[in-house]
């Protein structure tokens, strides 16, 4: 709205205003006596163009955004931390219990045993929220911070309930859009919508009601990063929706509503192709964008997944991706888990990359 006040119109408007009987050139008493304030408006007009910007959800960022969604009682997901299972062994090689609450470290991070679950098994949760804590994968060494009687090995093992960074703009921007387009009330869909998206870890949900006869819905959810949701995320997501006795409305179900939360189903994708080089290339120098490119692809497809029927990973896009690769002259032969044809998934199902095979030709 004000782009077009910038320091020359704006000079130039309060030099129009002298009579032109005085010296108005540049360098003159009238000239740079006006410039200075010229500067100080020019500024202004930016700072209101942003006050603008921040004041409508559209373009509204960081706390500002928050205000506006506040306004529908829609919060910015915080940063969740990650669970993952600790095994502890005795000199023996037997497995053994600890205190809860001891404190190990991994690298730069600390996890916590803030649960037994059998002799010398223990959900681990990390202090620092994010994503952080779903690395490094697999089974890790960690330390103890403080000294545990008996204790030979502790070992970091699977994620329980992975780590999610806190929610971006774009994904609040966009439950608070959706919010005012569905019309949430009573367990409708766009209720069962809205509550789910609320959960810290779900980024996104797609909801099949009287799935399973009158009073039933079945809610197919997507953890951090739009990946499927691990073990734990389910379990959580379940306990406030509709926890046992179930149908009693003790979550945020209607009573009468049971509800079955399930994470959507992977799909891996295996890629071929048959590559040109430019001179001075290998497979090997061009391997690690091609497959970075094709997992780019993957996740844009999964953030499409709430809001499409089924999502179909086509052919045509992985070829066009794989001559953005540098290096990379001409493609042939691409094929999708050993087809030649588009990839079309059921609704609960999202790819994920699997293996990724390309040959020079």
């Amino acid at each position: 709205m004000f782009e077009n006040m910038t320091f020359e119109v704006i000079l130039q408007r309060m030099l129009d205003r002298v009579p032109d009987t005085f010296d108005k050139r540049e360098g003159s008493v009238i000239y740079d006596a006006l410039a200075p304030a010229a500067t100080e408006l020019a500024q202004m007009y930016i700072e209101l163009d942003n006050i603008l910007n921040l004041t409508f959800a559209d373009t509204a960022t960081g706390k500002f955004l928050e205000r506006r969604t506040a306004e529908l009682g829609i919060k910015r997901k915080q940063a969740t931390k990650a669970r993952r299972k600790g095994l502890f062994y005795n000199s023996n090689n037997e497995l053994m219990d600890i205190p809860l609450g001891s404190r190990f470290r991994v690298g730069d991070l600390i996890f916590d045993a803030v649960q037994r679950q059998d002799v010398g098994i223990y959900i681990m949760e990390c202090e620092t929220a994010g994503t952080v804590g779903n690395n490094p994968a697999g089974n890790v060494e960690m330390q103890p911070i403080e000294y545990i009687d008996g204790l030979a090995k502790a070992m970091l093992s699977d994620i329980i309930e992975h780590g999610a960074d806190e929610e971006d703009d774009e994904s609040l921007r966009q439950r608070y859009f959706e919010s005012l387009q569905g019309q949430a009330f009573g367990g409708n869909i766009a209720d069962y919508k809205q509550k789910t998206l609320a959960i810290e870890g779900v980024s996104a949900v797609k909801v099949y009601p009287v799935w399973n006869g009158p009073g039933t819905v079945r809610l197919v959810i997507l953890g951090a990063n739009y990946m499927p949701a691990d073990t734990g995320l389910v379990s959580r997501v379940q306990e406030a929706i509709d926890p046992p006795p179930q149908g009693n409305g003790l979550g945020i179900a209607p009573i009468g509503h049971i509800v079955t939360v399930e994470s959507a189903k992977t799909v891996a994708i295996n890629v071929t192709a048959t590559i040109v080089l430019a001179e001075g290339f290998s497979v090997g120098n061009v391997q690690p964008e091609v497959t970075g490119k094709i997992e780019e692809y993957l996740s844009e497809l999964r953030k499409t997944w709430q809001d499409t029927e089924t999502i179909t990973v086509r052919r045509a896009i992985i070829e066009a991706k794989l001559l953005d690769v540098t290096g990379i002259i001409d493609v042939a032969d691409v094929q999708i888990n050993g087809s030649a044809t588009n990839l079309i998934l059921q609704s609960d199902e999202v790819p994920v990359l699997g293996e990724v095979f390309i040959n020079a030709g």
